[in-house]
């Protein structure tokens, strides 16, 4: 199905990879071909966009949030280089839709024959893999140059400029070739996780293995479900793998840094969410994943009637695990220290129905790719707190970064 829909300009794909969390409601879902779309790019009216854009069209909806249209939610700047480049803001209906469960596939299209889709779907070959080059990898830190900057975000948070900051750091590659479709199979097959997605806008792709979920929207409840918290698993040591699941529970770091994103969250849903109705539904739960552990929690609450997609997004992104506390504050210095634009890393991809409900997940344990400029990229980050150890720090940037690498490399 995905090597049929990688022959359109524009296509989304999202996979649960059977993990059934609650409000999965299929599989797979797939959007191929804009019937219409939106984009914004440092316009400063994206949201407004959007809203008229769903409001027009009563139609699925698919796209991103990039991270920078924090621009426009707070008076922000990003002054760093963007080489993928993205728009802020994209969203399409789709003019085939394919919504697939393990017993099923629900075809919805606009102008054609339904059976001719089907069809050609079911009977589409799976191409060859393009000849490509394993890319050369890059840092923008260097190992010496990311212990330090860890240490000038500790001494900001010493000084009670933030409690604490989600600092990443890009890997990237020159001159490549890969082909999307081939790279995004192998990564989904070494790291299959519940918000995986393969998007494509012409030239663009996202490759993306994200375990966590930003907002979902149903009638008139919002959940949301930050990750802060990891540890490595060790799948064929089933005694080493329960402790350090049990290690990550009672690391008292790794459960403040969860504690401060939980409140965090909490004060943006109270922003659109009624009054008394913000909840945490599980706090820093243990979830385990092909790579890691993982602590997650659950944070959710009931908005009016009539609220619109805009007005959610306004009130909680960027989200608060890919940033930190006070968010404002974070971001000035996330853009001070880090060396490129986040772009659509840390940003989201979903989709809002026609009944006004949504999902959409966090942009991180991804790749991005632009063909035409030849150029690769993908980042890993942390949580710097007053006693992170600059050192185990850069570590679980590079476990975090090791399914991609692994993919890359084979």
């Amino acid at each position: 199905m995905l090597s049929w829909a990688n022959q359109y300009n524009i296509c989304c794909f999202l996979d649960n990879n059977e993990y059934h969390l609650p409000g999965h409601f299929f599989e797979c879902m797939l959007a191929v071909d804009a019937e219409c779309l939106v984009s914004s790019n440092d316009g400063g009216n994206a949201f407004n966009a959007l809203d008229d854009f769903v409001k027009t069209n009563n139609d699925w909806c698919f796209g991103h949030l990039s991270y920078d249209l924090k621009n426009e939610i707070e008076s922000l700047q990003s002054t760093n280089s963007d080489y993928i480049e993205f728009p802020d803001l994209f969203f399409f209906v789709p003019r085939i839709l394919i919504l697939l469960s393990r017993n099923s596939m629900l075809i919805g299209v606009i102008a054609e024959d339904v059976e001719k889709i089907a069809k050609s779907v079911l009977e589409w070959p799976v191409p060859p893999a393009v000849e490509g080059n394993v890319p050369v990898i890059q840092s923008r830190f260097s190992r010496e140059d990311y212990l330090q900057t860890v240490n000038s975000l500790k001494n900001h948070i010493s000084r009670g400029d933030c409690y604490e900051i989600n600092f990443c750091q890009e890997f990237f590659a020159l001159n490549t070739a890969i082909d999307p479709y081939q790279i995004y199979t192998l990564l989904n097959k070494v790291s299959p996780n519940p918000f995986a997605c393969f998007y494509k806008l012409d030239d663009k792709y996202l490759l993306c293995a994200s375990p966590e979920r930003f907002v979902k929207k149903s009638d008139k409840k919002l959940i949301s479900q930050p990750i802060k918290g990891t540890i490595k698993r060790y799948l064929q040591n089933e005694e080493a793998d329960i402790l350090n699941r049990q290690l990550l529970s009672n690391d008292p770091k790794e459960r403040s840094e969860n504690i401060m994103i939980v409140d965090l969250v909490r004060n943006d849903l109270s922003k659109i969410c009624l009054e008394g109705t913000v909840q945490v539904d599980e706090l820093m739960g243990i979830y385990g994943f092909p790579q890691v552990h993982q602590m997650i929690s659950t944070v959710s609450g009931r908005v009016d009637t009539g609220v619109t997609p805009s007005q959610i997004f306004k009130a909680i992104f960027p989200m608060g695990s890919m940033t930190g506390a006070p968010k404002k504050r974070v971001m000035e210095l996330i853009d001070k220290y880090e060396r490129t634009k986040r772009g659509l890393f840390s940003g989201s991809v979903g989709y809002i129905s026609p009944e006004g409900d949504m999902d959409f997940n966090v942009v991180i344990r991804s790749i991005l790719f632009n063909a035409q400029k030849r150029y690769l990229s993908f980042q890993a980050g942390s949580a710097i707190t007053y006693k992170s150890d600059p050192i185990s720090e850069y570590e679980e940037c590079l476990l975090k970064a090791a399914a991609i690498k692994k993919v890359l490399n084979m």
